[in-house]
């Protein structure tokens, strides 16, 4: 599920790369490719594997931008599997973009389950549609489940299951930082929990460069994150080639 850094977001790059705003119009076409190692695989609060590799890939153009991010897990066979791509555009600090999520938590489950099935009640397809702001000094984005295997409600009926997500970076002892508050606005049971408004998502995140060599540095980013409406806490590392 894309999404920003562990736990405060989907991955290092994955995270940050799907599901999040460009940060910059391209004027010429951009290819970039690269991969996350990431100590656990934490999004939005939930907890969906250990220790896993995270590839991504992007073209962009002039604001437009399509994404795919993946999810395997390097230790338990029974982690969450993942391949998703990401439609989006950005224009000053508006951003909107669509989402494909194709996210199962099993190995068995992930092998015995066609990729190409979009029947209703048959998927294992999530999509989401997003909306969001950067206002500067901080960043407002709503996320919304329009069709596929969407979470139900406590009536049983589709939830169109919603989360909402503000960040705000900053820079602190020549690290650069950022504070992440989450939150699911009404009751599903696709961010586990099925009560109503809850905050699932608080995170406070420090990336570095680690130089080791005149002509290589390695990105590494470290989160602590928890989910109130859980009582869970992590304190995830990545890193990004």
């Amino acid at each position: 599920m894309k999404r920003l850094f562990l736990g405060t977001m989907t991955s290092v790059a994955g995270a940050w790369l799907l599901a999040t705003p460009m940060a910059k119009a391209q004027e010429s076409v951009e290819v970039s490719a690269g991969a996350d190692v990431v100590s656990s695989y934490i999004w939005r609060g939930q907890d969906l594997g250990s220790a896993a590799i995270q590839p991504s890939l992007s073209v962009a153009y002039k604001g437009l931008s399509l994404s795919a991010f993946g999810s395997y897990g390097l230790v338990d066979t029974g982690n969450t599997k993942e391949l998703d791509f990401t439609l989006a555009y950005e224009t000053g600090g508006l951003s909107v973009g669509v989402t494909d999520y194709f996210c199962l938590t099993k190995g068995a489950t992930y092998a015995l389950t066609p990729y190409f099935e979009y029947a209703a009640h048959k998927t294992a397809h999530v999509f989401e549609a997003y909306i969001g702001y950067d206002f500067g000094p901080a960043s407002l984005t709503w996320y919304t489940n329009f069709a596929g295997a969407d979470g139900v409600n406590k009536s049983g009926k589709r939830a169109y299951s919603s989360y909402v997500e503000a960040t705000a970076p900053f820079t602190l002892g020549g690290l650069d930082m950022s504070v992440t508050a989450g939150a699911v606005p009404y009751a599903t049971d696709f961010y586990a929990t099925a009560t109503g408004f809850a905050v699932t998502n608080v995170a406070l995140t420090a990336s570095k460069e680690l130089k080791l060599s005149p002509t290589f540095t390695l990105p590494v980013t470290a989160s602590i994150a928890a989910n109130p409406s859980t009582s869970k806490c992590y304190f995830t590392i990545g890193v990004s080639f």
